[in-house]
């Protein structure tokens, strides 16, 4: 997208040149972020990238020093107040650890919107898997249902834009579905989300959208599939019914470089390969034309998170400089 099209569509969230500063630690320097109505839009970066600062100005827990900020369309101030529609948690959520679940949720509604409609609280609980222990104290749940009774205090108001601190911290899987299916609803239906999560496969799941920050700076924003573009050559995983013939196709497909099989212990079906993923493209036709069955195909390691390695790795060696 042309920036002049980005500049002229609708915004949940438009930032131009944030800076905050902690005295002399620059927290944030020149960010800009634009996310969607509708959009999952994942915040990343190493500790002390400026993730958390980030999206404390987003709701509102402080004001940036530099740049503009517009919140579903309406102009950030300098008030510490936050903006008309959204709502979240940064670090952990605020609950009241001797209420049950069902209360804490009635008494935050009474205090964020008192008089205003709110969503239906036992709804909320069964959104994100609650319903079962909703009558139990919050002081026995453990790390993973705080964090699920967090988001659904989150939401108790129905923002359109909700914004998100490690939201699947501690979660098992069944925890996590619950997370992924309720913001994915979410989205479905225009409200904007903008989370940050040390988890790569979380935020390649949820997320269209990735921002990297860097020591306070972004060094990526876009779609996840553009970065299969900075990645370059990533090492690949493959499953295949006949090792020994997929070896021999892979040697002989330009651009593919065949490593070794995976693992501490000989695997007679798997082999990792080295490629761009053009060359991945040739490669897979040629397995199938050879009658070999392709069972898995996977990065050893993420795109993600081999971006993120890359890039935060040469900023701060640009930044040593």
């Amino acid at each position: 997208m042309r920036t002049q099209e980005v500049e002229s569509s609708p915004c949940a969230v438009r930032a131009r040149g944030l800076a905050k500063f902690f005295g002399d630690v620059v927290a944030l320097d020149g960010v800009d972020l634009d996310v969607a109505p509708g959009q999952i839009h994942g915040i990343v970066g190493p500790n002390g990238a400026g993730k958390t600062t980030l999206l404390g100005l987003l709701l509102g827990l402080a004001v940036a020093d530099r740049g503009s900020l517009e919140v579903l369309g309406s102009s950030v101030g300098r008030a510490l107040a936050a903006p008309d529609g959204v709502s979240g948690f940064v670090d952990a959520p605020g609950l009241y650890p001797a209420l049950t679940a069902r209360k804490n949720l009635a008494a935050l509604a009474a205090l964020r919107a008192p008089g205003a409609p709110t969503a239906d609280i036992d709804d909320l609980l069964e959104q994100v898997g609650l319903t079962d222990v909703a009558d139990d104290r919050a002081r026995g749940f453990s790390l993973g249902m705080r964090q699920r009774l967090g988001l659904a205090a989150a939401l108790i108001t129905r923002p359109r834009l909700l914004v998100l601190d490690e939201p699947a911290n501690g979660l098992d899987p069944a925890g996590k579905r619950h997370v992924h299916e309720t913001l994915a609803g979410l989205a479905a239906q225009g409200t904007a989300v903008v989370l940050s999560s040390h988890r790569m496969d979380d935020l390649e799941a949820m997320c269209s959208d990735i921002t990297i920050l860097a020591v306070g700076r972004v060094v990526f924003s876009g779609p996840l599939g553009k970065l299969a573009d900075r990645n370059g050559e990533l090492d690949y995983r493959l499953v295949t019914s006949d090792i020994e013939a997929a070896r021999q196709v892979a040697a002989d497909t330009g651009g593919i470089q065949v490593l070794d099989t995976a693992g501490s212990q000989p695997d007679r079906d798997v082999l990792v390969v080295r490629a761009l993923v053009s060359d991945l493209d040739e490669l897979v036709p040629r397995l199938v034309h050879a009658g070999i069955a392709l069972r898995e195909l996977t990065p050893v390691v993420s795109p993600l998170e081999s971006a993120f390695l890359a890039l935060t790795e040469q900023h701060a060696q640009e930044s040593s400089r």
